[in-house]
């Protein structure tokens, strides 16, 4: 899972770097299929249930599950990457959201509160802790800066599939939940809204845009849970993160 989230990572980090005014979703999406053939690796998001490419790309209000299109990125949107790949029979997760040249005061603190509010539940993935305590601490960080967070979509267990259990929302009460051991791995990612939680699905049955129209932004990292912390995998050198 080491070696599948770093390629995640690396792809990810390639990707961001075209992001500019100018530049088209489905070029972002093209880029991603043609570094996954470089690297070997499956694309894990396309075909699956059906979802037909490889990158999601979700753009201003859009919250997740955006599609890509020729739509032209410009000055002053944000844009949300979510992609995975599969090596070796395992997967890997990550999401990041990157201003398109300069942006407004609300966007840039709504991807630095979310951003934050992602590492504020990873030091809760600790073993001995409870799952909740991932949630709470996401909920507390996000809405203590008037956000809200999202709960229609949750972060996941992963392994030999995708999703796999435990669900890991982004809400919830500290103490509560599970017990986290070592040996697990999590996908946790918080999904903020500028304005209310509230989503909807748009006709084309994926993209997932916020109910009020406000920005949406998306951080996430796959970790894994061991006895010394909580250790990333989806950065480019995964050897050093524990914390």
């Amino acid at each position: 899972m080491s070696a599948s989230g770093r390629v995640v990572a690396e792809i990810l980090a390639e990707v961001r770097e075209r992001i500019r005014p100018g530049v088209t979703t489905r070029e972002l999406d093209q880029l991603a299929d043609r570094l996954c053939a470089k690297k070997k690796a499956k694309a894990a998001f396309k075909g699956y249930r059906g979802y037909p490419f490889s990158l999601c790309v979700s753009v201003n209000e859009e919250v997740v599950h955006g599609f890509p299109s020729e739509r032209r990125l410009v000055e002053g949107d944000i844009v949300s990457l979510d992609f995975g790949v599969l090596m070796d029979g395992y997967y890997g997760d990550a999401a990041l959201t990157q201003p398109v040249g300069r942006v407004s005061p609300l966007a840039e603190r709504l991807i630095r509160v979310t951003r934050e509010a992602l590492f504020r539940g990873l030091e809760k993935a600790r073993a001995g802790n409870r799952l909740g305590d991932i949630s709470a601490a996401v909920q507390g960080y996000v809405e203590g800066h008037r956000f809200s967070v999202v709960r229609q979509f949750v972060g996941h267990g992963i392994g030999r599939s995708l999703h796999e259990d435990p669900q890991i929302p982004n809400f919830g009460e500290a103490g509560r939940g599970i017990l986290l051991k070592a040996g697990m791995v999590l996908a946790v990612e918080p999904m903020v809204n500028a304005g209310g939680y509230e989503v909807e699905i748009k006709e084309d049955g994926w993209t997932a845009v916020t109910k009020d129209r406000s920005l949406s932004a998306h951080f996430e990292h796959t970790v894994a849970i061991t006895e010394d912390g909580c250790r990333i995998l989806t950065q480019v050198d995964s050897t050093t993160a524990l914390f």
